[in-house]
């Protein structure tokens, strides 16, 4: 059941800092600073093993996933350079970097 009133009183114990800056996020693929949207990406495939998440724009991350099946990712694995090597990524990183942090499009679909 839940309580009438709570044991520590309303939000007057709670100091919340409004005016601290949020600290800036690098896309793991392109380097730019993510926006308002922050996507945690799977570097290797979480159906391959994988465990670590990397920060990334939404973008960024469907264009990985329209060029790469997830036996190439986990052989990739947490090799950025590898992916960037690949020339659609490339061409996509070339193209969006100049772009706003909360920039979004269609992106490929799936070459197979």
């Amino acid at each position: 059941m839940a309580r009438k009133y709570s044991k520590h009183g309303r939000y007057e114990d709670v100091a919340v800092e409004e005016d601290a800056p949020a600290p800036v996020i690098d896309c793991w693929l392109c380097g730019r600073p993510t926006g308002k949207t922050i996507v945690w990406h799977h570097p290797v495939p979480k159906s391959r093993g994988g465990r670590d998440v990397v920060p990334m724009h939404g973008i960024c991350q469907q264009t990985l996933i329209a060029n790469f099946t997830n036996s190439e990712l986990q052989r990739h694995g947490t090799d950025v350079e590898g992916l960037l090597a690949h020339p659609n990524v490339r061409k996509f990183v070339d193209w969006v970097a100049n772009k706003d942090p909360d920039f979004t499009a269609t992106t490929a679909k799936k070459q197979r």
